[in-house]
């Protein structure tokens, strides 16, 4: 028997309705979030790799957490440390993606992507979208009205942020590997945090991004370091040191390697509460023999 002549699913009065509710009901039952995209710096033409993202905008949306808590395989204690591997799943309004995001964004203006990050505030975490998909529910009466987002916990990579929300910014000052540079006197007061420095030496220069800097100590942090010429090379206490938007020279007389992820950082709620169930004074805590 084919389908009833008498109903159709294309009604476009009630497909506005359907999605108007759907709409109605991501705003009552979700959450503002903020969607991230990642812009392409340097990508590698060889392996159609980013090496180097950034993340510049953020950008405020109504969004529902499918389920009543995040899915994976949650925490688990791995050969190095305490592996948080949260999964969760975002619903928003295809509608709403365009007004608010889609119609700002001329390459993305489809569909959000997979790479792009969520920041969900509740918790303060970040999620990596890792399958956008628009075909669930499929056609309710006759058109698509949400995306589906499949996430999982972003891992920091040396990425760049610049959002302009600290609780996002801070993963970079955080997390990423940087130059610690320490001044003498009061010669480089005046350096402004986001802002390019560049040291010039004869057949190449360093260049990277302020993170910090403490009047108090005259020590500078620098994130996202490299040289021009693309092999590795450090900052030095031979050359000025120049910020691109102040203007400010100074030559450090320190130069360290700051590297705030240890090889056991992961394990440091470990440790806090290990000797609640487990005796690292014994040789051997699981068996028999001392």
């Amino acid at each position: 028997m084919a389908t009833s002549k008498y109903f159709k699913h294309n009604v476009r009065s009630e497909q506005s309705l359907v999605e108007s509710l759907v709409i109605e009901s991501l705003q009552f039952y979700g959450q503002d979030l903020y969607y991230l995209p990642r812009e392409i710096v340097n990508k590698d033409k060889v392996f159609l790799d980013d090496v180097p993202s950034r993340f510049g905008e953020a950008y405020k949306i109504e969004m529902y957490l499918d389920g009543n808590e995040f899915e994976g395989q949650g925490e688990l204690f791995a050969k190095f440390g305490i592996e948080i591997r949260d999964t969760a799943t975002f619903v928003v309004s295809i509608k709403r993606w365009r007004e608010l995001i889609g119609r700002k964004l001329t390459e993305n203006n489809f569909r959000p992507r997979e790479g792009d990050l969520i920041y969900l505030p509740m918790s303060n975490s970040i999620f990596q979208i890792t399958k956008a998909s628009n075909y669930d529910p499929f056609f309710q009466l006759g058109q698509l009205p949400t995306y589906k987002l499949t996430c999982e916990l972003f891992e920091y990579n040396d990425e760049d942020f610049d959002t302009n929300i600290a609780n996002i910014d801070v993963v970079e000052s955080e997390s990423a590997f940087q130059y610690k540079l320490t001044f003498g006197g009061d010669s480089a007061s005046g350096f402004i945090i986001g802002e390019t420095v560049t040291q010039e030496f004869s057949t190449y220069s360093m260049k990277g991004e302020i993170t910090r800097w403490s009047d108090s100590d005259n020590i500078m942090h620098v994130a996202h370091a490299g040289s021009t010429d693309g092999t590795f090379k450090e900052f030095g206490t031979t050359k000025l040191v120049t910020g691109a938007t102040s203007n400010k020279s100074a030559t450090p007389t320190l130069v360290e390697e700051l590297q705030k992820i240890q090889s056991d950082f992961q394990n440091k709620i470990f440790d806090d509460f290990e000797a609640d169930f487990l005796d690292f004074s014994e040789s051997n805590p699981f068996g028999d023999m001392s």
